[in-house]
């Protein structure tokens, strides 16, 4: 039997594992998926069970019920790449593998800043996005929210906040001069022009010191408030971090044209964790995987690869709320409704996928 074993049931690991069992598969081939949560869960809407405008089972999806594929639904402690293995609490619950397809996604990055850790709430996680949704849902009226970082999940993660909760004090915390550096002007400051209109403070060319159980200290000044949630950066997941390979200064790992990495061609890395001269995505990670799952079938079957064509990427989708929003469609910025729409069409496909 050839074991093929795919960690992680994002973006990047199901259209894999969707592209594999779509096309007829050889009869020694065993497939596993080892995934943290017993479902999938939509992690671009994570924003929305954290604000409290969606409940979480809104953002999970059941993974395929097919009898060639064996679910493990456990936390793994390593990635024994000498052994080809995976490790867990459970010495007995090893997994051994031929090939492995790694799609274990981001985490967040705190660049060392004292007490980032251990007093912020986060959206990387199912589990970490339905505790800041608790930890919003629970302030008392007027309470005090600081956002760190105004990249696209930082201002999907206010925006959202202000629309369930009209009544709290909402900032954001921003390095540079302005919101969505990575986007077009004209997108820029039409979400800075939102954020004016619907009283949500922005504050450029932040520099955060520390953070504190009841506030968070920028530039000389801090500010007390009552839930701080970070979106300031991410980094590969650890066990990705961990693995003895070539990486590059983001951490990702470095592979060849193939999806592998170079001196161990059995492993396959999808997603935040491959090196990529793309910015990490739900759409790169799923273009991704795409043609690794036309790469494995070939490998598999003992045949040689194509080489996979360039990526073509879409465009950026964000939300402004639930009828506001904006993105790059077709190379092309717009804002307001259209966009907004758009997002929640990718959202009924992938729920649907």
């Amino acid at each position: 039997m050839k074991k093929l074993v795919i960690i992680g049931g994002g973006y990047g690991g199901i259209k894999i594992l969707s592209g594999l069992l779509d096309q007829p598969l050889p009869e020694d081939i065993h497939i596993t998926l080892v995934d943290r949560n017993p479902f999938r869960s939509l992690k671009t809407e994570f924003y929305t069970i954290a604000a409290g405008t969606v409940a979480d089972q809104d953002v999970r999806v059941d993974f395929p019920d097919d009898k060639r594929v064996n679910y493990v639904f456990n936390e793994i402690i390593k990635i024994d790449t000498d052994h080809d293995q995976l490790l867990f609490d459970d010495p007995e619950a090893t997994i051994p593998y031929d090939y492995l397809v790694i799609g274990l996604g981001c985490e967040d990055n705190y660049h060392g800043i004292p007490g980032a850790e251990e007093f912020t709430e986060s959206v990387q996680t199912f589990t970490k996005a339905r505790h800041t949704g608790v930890a919003i849902g629970n302030l008392k009226a007027y309470g005090k929210v600081s956002v760190v970082g105004a990249g696209l999940s930082g201002i999907e993660v206010a925006s959202e906040i202000r629309e369930s909760r009209p009544d709290l004090n909402i900032r954001i915390l921003d390095r540079g001069n302005t919101v969505l550096k990575a986007f077009d002007s004209k997108i820029q400051n039409y979400v800075e022009e939102w954020f004016v209109r619907n009283d949500v403070d922005v504050i450029h060319n932040s520099t955060v010191e520390y953070v504190e159980k009841d506030g968070v200290c920028n530039n000389g000044v801090c500010y007390i408030n009552d839930v701080t949630i970070w979106t300031a950066g991410v980094q590969p997941n650890r066990l990705v971090r961990e693995l003895p390979f070539e990486k590059d200064d983001q951490d990702k790992v470095v592979v060849n044209e193939f999806y592998q990495v170079p001196q161990k061609q059995n492993i396959y890395v999808v997603g935040d964790c491959a090196s990529s001269e793309y910015s990490p995505s739900a759409q790169l990670a799923g273009l991704q995987g795409e043609q690794i799952a036309e790469i494995l079938l070939a490998v598999l079957k003992d045949k040689a690869p194509k080489k996979p064509k360039p990526l073509k990427l879409k465009g950026t989708l964000g939300s402004l709320g639930k009828s506001d929003g904006f993105g790059n469609m077709v190379k092309t910025p717009m804002t307001g409704l259209l966009p907004r729409l758009a997002k929640s069409g990718v959202l009924w496909l992938n729920r649907r996928h």
